[in-house]
């Protein structure tokens, strides 16, 4: 009675097994080769092509105030430190009527070091004064983007302790010299913030150098743009196909001449007209049948650990899941 039994937990096994098998070869076979027809819209706009770099911010004036003098006895300090001056304002006078010494520049006067009735030598620091509403950002550009950038280009510019307040800047100079760092160099760009609106020294920036810009442009996406023998084309879909196509469409090839081009979109300059629909390309995706295999063979492991033996494991290798492009 008992050898019935265990022929009949066999019988059951093997039939499990095979259903599972089946099943799970019929569901791959079923989707193995399925595509999507991806396409996109040729539309016509704004294309802007920006350069990015990151940097802190400066000001534009910070200096020694120093002494042209020798041997001048000071007879007045008229500043302290947290002052704010002027261009031109007094700042030290002298006992022997020469020329007082001055501001070079608008600002704030940061440190005074010297007092009444000390003697001065030529050169010698009397003060440091620093503008702190007149501010820049160096930013620091790679050298594969850094041909791209001029004199007097516009920037946008975020602050990582205002994430939702953008600045604007213009670039007022580009490094001759650059910084080489693990074999690849940047160079530092000078960008002078136009409202510096609750900016401090010191706060990390984020710039977009605007190098390109189009207000026309009709423009595809990146990967629309195919290469054959240096000819650029896109394949225009044919007539009825969206742009949420799921089926297969067959379509025209056409070559193009392109214009600028950002990260994510490229400028057509020739070649296609604004709404066609093109296709970019297909990507295959095929279903797997591990997790399946995986629970029939948990399901055999148990039917094995019955008491008084049973069938033992078998391996199993599950088909491999992915996506391929053309």
């Amino acid at each position: 009675m008992k050898k019935w039994i265990w022929i009949l937990i066999s019988l059951l096994v093997v039939g499990y097994v095979g259903y599972q098998w089946f099943h799970s070869k019929s569901s791959a076979a079923s989707t193995s080769d399925t595509t999507q027809v991806r396409t996109a819209t040729v539309q016509k706009g704004k294309l802007e092509v920006t350069i990015s770099g990151s940097g802190t911010v400066e000001p534009v004036t910070t200096e020694d105030i120093k002494a042209t003098d020798d041997n001048n006895e000071i007879d007045e300090v008229l500043v302290a430190a947290g002052d704010k001056v002027s261009k031109g304002d007094e700042l030290v006078t002298f006992t022997d009527d020469s020329d007082p010494i001055t501001a070079p520049a608008d600002g704030t006067i940061t440190t005074v070091s010297v007092a009444s009735g000390d003697r001065i030598t030529k050169g010698m620091v009397v003060a440091h004064l620093t503008n702190y509403e007149d501010l820049q950002t160096v930013v620091q550009v790679d050298e594969l983007d850094i041909p791209k950038v001029k004199v007097n280009q516009t920037v946008n510019l975020t602050v990582s302790a205002y994430p939702d307040v953008t600045y604007t800047g213009k670039v007022t100079d580009v490094a001759e010299e650059g910084t080489s760092t693990n074999g690849s160099s940047t160079f530092a760009v000078t960008i002078h913030i136009d409202k510096p609106t609750n900016l401090k020294v010191g706060m990390s920036t984020e710039a977009a150098i605007l190098t390109a810009s189009k207000t026309d442009a009709l423009y595809v996406p990146a990967d629309a743009i195919y290469t054959n023998n240096n000819e650029k084309y896109v394949i225009v879909a044919s007539s009825g196909t969206s742009s949420d196509s799921s089926t297969e469409a067959a379509g025209q090839q056409k070559s193009v001449k392109t214009g600028i081009s950002t990260d994510e979109y490229i400028e057509i300059t020739e070649g296609v007209t604004e709404g066609e629909i093109v296709q970019l390309p297909q990507l295959s995706s095929s279903s797997t049948s591990t997790y399946r295999q995986g629970r029939m063979m948990q399901g055999m492991g148990g039917m094995s650990g019955m008491q008084g033996g049973g069938m033992p494991p078998s391996g199993g290798q599950g088909a491999q899941s992915g996506k391929s492009g053309n």
